[in-house]
């Protein structure tokens, strides 16, 4: 087998366990919860039903949201015929349908890939990027965004910012239901075994967000990595890529347009390091390989 489709596999397997673990954990503080205010089938029931419905919001229309949430737009080969030109001939490149494009409005240069497969995917590069970038640059970051779309990870990214966001939303819920919640219907007699619940579900509900962020770490570092891989497969040319990494690492800024906690971990680069990506301490919470080490691989190949 080829080992960068080996890696795919092996990164699925990883996900897919992840979210199963994530899965436990939701319904865990929603048990527990229940237990607390006195029918631990109602927490399940509650808990099962909100995951249910936002996992299903994020799988048929997680692009959209992802899109609106970064404040971009979709443009036509009219409008952008070389952006346009260059994506259709990395899909034919790829096998893969053509993904819609869109345009971000800001001079700081940065691009992502969403959607739940290859037919309903998106990819949105920034006006700067566009700027900022010569061909071969240009093409090597829509290279790597195809490949994020070719390998499948759009579907697990995209997704995985709806489920990190409702687990905390989740926690919360739980945290007030602590403290402005009651002993329940059980009474003095079960007043033990609601402290108990108390306990896990204050516990659970220090972990979840913890969890959440642990969860999209996993999801986006290797595949960065494996994604660079790939589309310097497609190009023939990682130097491309890799010259476009150091431009577009020491561009992000501060508080910048595109800074979203929640979308950080789709973009090429972090809007949030940016070049201090070569800090230890920055690096060990990134979303993201530091851009030195990617880089390093590129020119290696």
């Amino acid at each position: 087998m080829d080992p960068i489709y080996g890696r795919i596999a092996s990164n699925k397997r990883r996900t897919f366990f992840l979210f199963f673990l994530y899965a436990v954990l939701f319904v865990g503080i929603g048990y527990f919860a229940g237990i607390y205010i006195g029918d631990p089938a109602v927490g399940i029931v509650i808990a099962a039903i909100v995951f249910v419905i936002l996992f299903l919001i994020s799988f048929f229309q997680g692009q959209s949201v992802v899109t609106s949430m970064a404040g971009a737009k979709e443009v036509s080969k009219q409008q952008e015929p070389f952006l346009h030109n260059t994506v259709e001939a990395l899909s034919i490149a790829a096998g893969k349908p053509m993904p819609k494009i869109y345009i971000i409005e800001t001079e700081v240069p940065n691009a992502f890939a969403a959607g739940r497969n290859p037919q309903n995917a998106v990819i949105a590069v920034t006006r700067g990027l566009m700027k900022r970038l010569n061909r071969q640059e240009l093409e090597g970051v829509l290279a790597h965004e195809m490949a994020h779309i070719n390998n499948y990870d759009v579907l697990l990214a995209t997704v995985a910012i709806v489920l990190a966001g409702t687990i905390v939303f989740v926690s919360v819920i739980a945290r007030n239901m602590i403290f402005f919640g009651g002993m329940g219907r059980g009474g003095r007699r079960s007043g033990q075994g609601q402290l108990i619940a108390l306990a896990v579900v204050i516990v659970l509900a220090i972990i979840a967000p913890i969890f959440a962020q642990l969860l999209k770490f996993a999801i986006s570092r290797q595949r960065e990595y494996l994604a660079d891989a790939t589309a310097a497969d497609f190009t023939g040319y990682p130097e491309g890529l890799a010259s476009a990494l150091e431009k577009i690492t020491d561009q992000q800024v501060k508080n910048s347009p595109i800074e979203n906690n929640a979308l950080n971990g789709l973009y090429i680069v972090n809007p949030s390091l940016g070049a201090k990506q070569s800090n230890r301490a920055n690096v060990l919470f990134s979303t993201h390989p530091p851009a030195i080490e990617r880089i390093k691989r590129l020119r290696a190949m």
